[in-house]
């Protein structure tokens, strides 16, 4: 049974959306040894089958993490205050307090209402004229509109939000800066909730706030933190996939003609394109062994750190036929781009359905949409943990 290897400098370096060989031929290890920047080694698991027994084993906990010199890859350290740190049955409590507000039902409902967003911004795009910035003028308003209408966020705020956001996620902001700009996004965001206590409505932070003021089911510090986890997830990542999925699609205008031309496929080809096109860059948080654990043949020590990779998870051949291949029309597709366990992403219905508007109503109102810029000369985030393009130039 192997408990040991040399360390693997981590994460590997991206290349646009190409998913690293490295983590190809980690496939045909059992797991692997990895130090970040930052922190203790830890073990990088890439099988999808191992991927899913870490997020879902409550042997391996996210609130272990908590105080430890946790691998990462910046100087600072994450604290234990939101759904990110915590384990059932703090987990639980806090989910259950907004998990109807993301279930199936009630986001299908946001369906006409992001249509008509989505519209709205390429009215706008048209009027101006070509070329337009795909990222600036519609993949960062778009989701960050919903889910500011969802939550009970001033939407005209959009801008400082995604700010805020670039500097949270940033690899490069010095510890100075963090903190600093982590503490005007939580002053902006402690305004946001007294105006609700003052003016509540029907939307997700009133009924927080009153869960907080008069059930007492949330501290005022575990509210503070939900919403920051609400909101920076709710549309940093559908942003950055909004322009990763255009630039996959445009790379390859035949996908692009097909989706166009068959609208009633873009369900199903948003899920291949969570599969296929990766996100994160090494970012994932650490879980921790809470006992001795043997996983693919290694044992994992009481206390070690785990990190998992999503996105040679779901490029593993035995799970995904021709896993190299974007296939829109794939029938089976069991991907771990949302996570998986009692962590899934719980802003997943959501997710899916602004992607899903977004190639939708661009194809129908673009047909004939086009990078207006040479591919080579299209600028790629290189400081950010997540995967994004700075801008899209698109005619059409």
């Amino acid at each position: 049974m192997v408990t040991q290897q040399q360390p693997i400098p981590y994460p590997f370096p991206p290349s646009r959306l190409e998913v690293h060989p490295r983590y190809g031929e980690l496939r045909d290890l059992p797991l692997a040894r990895v130090r970040l920047p930052y922190g203790e080694g830890a073990w990088l698991v890439t099988r999808h089958a191992d991927v899913k027994t870490v997020l879902a084993d409550p042997r391996f906990s996210l609130a272990a993490a908590v105080g430890r010199d946790q691998p990462r890859l910046r100087s600072m350290t994450r604290d234990g205050g939101g759904l990110f740190s915590k384990e059932p049955p703090e987990h639980t409590r806090l989910r259950s307090l907004v998990a109807k507000e993301f279930g199936a039902r009630r986001v299908e409902g946001l369906r006409i209402r992001a249509r008509e967003v989505a519209d709205g911004l390429l009215d706008a795009m048209e009027a101006k004229g070509a070329p337009a910035d795909l990222v600036d003028d519609f993949a960062i308003p778009l989701p960050t509109t919903i889910i500011c209408e969802l939550l009970g966020v001033p939407g005209a705020d959009h801008r400082r939000l995604w700010g805020w956001a670039q500097s949270v996620l940033s690899n490069t902001s010095s510890e100075q800066e963090l903190m600093t700009r982590g503490k005007e996004l939580f002053g902006y965001l402690a305004g946001v909730l007294e105006l609700r206590r003052r003016e509540p409505g029907d939307d997700v932070l009133s009924g927080l706030v009153q869960a907080c003021d008069e059930d007492e089911q949330i501290t005022e510090t575990e509210l503070l933190a939900l919403t920051s986890d609400l909101l920076i997830a709710g549309f940093v990542s559908t942003t950055n996939q909004i322009g990763n999925f255009f630039y996959q699609l445009l790379a390859d205008p035949a996908d692009l003609v097909r989706l166009r031309d068959n609208p009633e496929a873009i369900p199903k080809a948003v899920e291949e394109l969570m599969r296929y096109v990766p996100l994160l860059v090494g970012f994932t948080l650490p879980r921790y062994a809470t006992e001795d654990v043997e996983l693919g043949g290694v044992l994992i020590r009481s206390g070690d750190a785990v990190l998992v990779a999503t996105a040679a998870a779901n490029r593993d051949p035995e799970i995904f036929p021709d896993p190299e291949r974007l296939v829109l029309d794939r029938p089976v597709n069991p991907h771990v781009g949302f996570g998986h366990g009692v962590h899934y992403c719980i802003g997943a219905h959501l997710a899916r359905l602004e992607l899903q508007v977004a190639l939708e109503r661009v194809l129908h109102r673009m047909p004939g949409l086009r990078f207006a810029v040479p591919e080579d000369e299209l600028s790629w985030k290189t400081d950010a943990m997540i995967i994004g393009l700075n801008a899209l130039p698109v005619s059409w």
